[in-house]
């Protein structure tokens, strides 16, 4: 019989969500619907390895949460002899890219920004919190505080995200993420900081519904499309999100 050490690491993750986040996750969700509420408008940049699309139009999910992502194309070729030189500024560049991104984008003061980064060490995550912050957009950092205890800062100013963030939810992945000893390995695999964003993701969205039901401003959610009549109902929740921003 094999027995699978992975599911009791990700049962760990849930204890320690349900046990040790509920006041983080409560305040998180109350920003939301703040936002929401007030013509706010609210944003998934990147948390971990792409886990922001998975609340990004979902069945069940939110018609108000939107990705926020940016890159930036420079066309400026050289003489090959000139390819080989050294950059500079890399880090300046990094840090001024985000800062365009978020001056150029649809992000307003009371909105939200989400971000997710489990060690909370790079730069850029912790450059888009302060750039939002300044800008009167409130941040929600989701990290593994285990793992950014352990880490130094890559950011100029020596913060992570869990010093920039407004609210901090601690997604419970240990130092280095990876979970589970094997035999005949030597050091530990399978991660669980994508499962903890996932399920810490969904507990927030959870709230935020709940919230706003009760305040009596019910949010835009979708059915699936691949229930009878759910492209008619996708189509009817559109409308009503634009209408309304909730």
């Amino acid at each position: 019989m094999c027995v699978f050490e992975y599911p009791s690491v990700v049962r760990r993750v849930l204890d320690h969500l349900e046990g040790t986040q509920e006041g983080a996750i409560e305040s998180a969700a109350d920003l939301v619907v703040t936002a929401l509420t007030n013509r706010g408008a609210v944003f998934c940049s990147d948390i971990g390895h792409g886990i922001q699309g998975d609340f990004v139009n979902r069945a069940g999910g939110l018609a108000a949460v939107h990705a926020f992502s940016f890159s930036l194309t420079i066309n400026d070729t050289v003489a090959d002899c000139l390819k080989d030189r050294p950059p500079a500024f890399a880090v300046e560049r990094d840090l001024e890219t985000v800062r365009v991104a978020v001056r150029c984008s649809n992000l307003r003061k009371g909105d939200v920004m989400i971000i997710g980064s489990v060690s909370g060490r790079n730069r850029v995550p912790v450059e888009l919190a302060l750039a939002c912050r300044e800008m009167g957009v409130r941040v929600l950092g989701l990290t593994a505080l285990a793992y950014t205890r352990e880490v130094e800062s890559l950011h100029p100013s020596g913060r992570k995200l869990c010093d920039v963030a407004d609210v901090v939810i601690d997604i419970g992945a240990p130092f280095g993420d990876a979970a589970v000893e094997l035999p005949g390995v030597d050091v530990p695999v399978l991660p669980v900081s994508g499962v903890a964003f996932a399920i810490c993701g969904w507990m927030l969205w959870e709230r935020v519904i709940q919230k706003m039901v009760a305040l009596g401003t019910p949010p835009t959610v979708f059915m699936s499309v691949n229930r009878p009549g759910g492209e008619a109902y996708y189509k009817r929740s559109l409308e009503r999100f634009q209408q309304l921003g909730y």
